[in-house]
């Protein structure tokens, strides 16, 4: 009689959605290491059999965690951005690291646009302002006007060019930041960040992190945007210098924020609660059933493309 083999053992250090969790538990052995109550010990004890990581792009997988699985091969990433992915050592051990770029796009474009509109109509002020039944005492204070704008765009992959698409029906001057000028493109290219921030009205951040772009929007950015001048973050809380950017809300050196991702989430710093001139999100750029059914698709084909010797659907090392 033949004995079935083993179902590969997955490490999974967070959660996917049930739709997620269901197929692939009929086709892995799921280390559910976020349940575990001693999580080196469930690491040490499971080591030698997980043969992948399916992980989230903030949970990441850690140099200490890669390097305490001998026999890894593939890390694949619920999420677009592998700052919270040791690549480095994977590519010196030949592991295979995939994530789902492209299905999100447009949602996270989306959600800049949303905030952009948000913070500078100060549509939650707005709700508040009604709910509150202040609108009976009286008209709520003037906001500002959003079309015919300049707006910088830091970061012009997939997601920053989708923004542009998404922002030029609003007649709006648009530049953007990146090493090298996109071929073809007609909008303004800047290759120094300040410059942009002192010529744009709006600056929206969709760099990637890594430490490449820690803090690159620093208090000289921010000085350079100005009092009349809004931050939107979609990118990564790194990529901000949050001191700095606490420092220029509460002085009003800059007009205002809209933040979808902060240092420290989910437990961030209390100082944003306070101020009357940002627009706080939940790090929740792809949150939507459609783009998140889509990514937990695109991981699973990746884990059946490399247990079954085919390539890789969205490799990135």
């Amino acid at each position: 009689m033949t004995v079935a083999a083993t179902p590969p053992h997955v490490l999974m250090p967070g959660p996917y959605p049930e739709w997620d969790m269901a197929p692939m538990q009929a086709n892995y052995t799921l280390l559910r290491w976020w349940e575990a109550t001693d999580r080196q010990a469930f690491i040490a004890e499971h080591a030698p059999a997980i043969r992948a990581v399916a992980t989230r792009g903030e949970l990441g997988a850690s140099t200490e965690l890669i390097a305490s699985l001998p026999n890894l091969e593939l890390i694949a990433c619920y999420g677009v951005g592998t700052d919270g992915i040791d690549l480095a050592a994977c590519r010196a051990r030949g592991i295979r690291v995939t994530n789902t770029p492209d299905v999100l796009n447009g949602d996270v474009a989306d959600l800049a646009v949303g905030l952009t509109l948000a913070l500078q109509r100060r549509i939650p002020a707005g709700d508040r302002f009604v709910r509150s039944g202040e609108w009976a005492k009286g008209p709520m204070s003037l906001a500002t006007r959003v079309f015919g704008q300049r707006v910088g765009i830091a970061g012009f992959g997939r997601i920053g060019s989708t923004i542009a698409r998404r922002l030029s029906g609003f007649e709006m001057e648009l530049g953007y930041f990146s090493r090298t000028a996109r071929e073809g493109s007609p909008l303004r290219h800047f290759n120094n960040l300040t410059a942009m921030a002192e010529w744009c009205d709006v600056l929206i951040v969709i760099l990637p992190g890594g430490e490449a772009t820690r803090g690159i929007v620093d208090a000289e950015v921010l000085q350079a945007l100005g009092p009349k001048g809004w931050l939107v973050n979609v990118s990564r809380g790194t990529t901000v210098d949050e001191g700095a950017l606490l420092q220029a809300l509460e002085q009003r050196t800059i007009a205002g924020a809209a933040l979808d991702v902060f240092l420290n989430e989910p437990r961030i710093d209390p100082r944003f609660a306070a101020l009357d001139n940002v627009v706080l999100h939940p790090h929740h750029g792809s949150g939507t059933e459609e783009t998140r059914r889509a990514m937990g698709e695109l991981v699973r084909r990746n884990l059946q493309a490399h247990f079954g010797g085919q390539p890789l659907v969205t490799p990135v090392a």
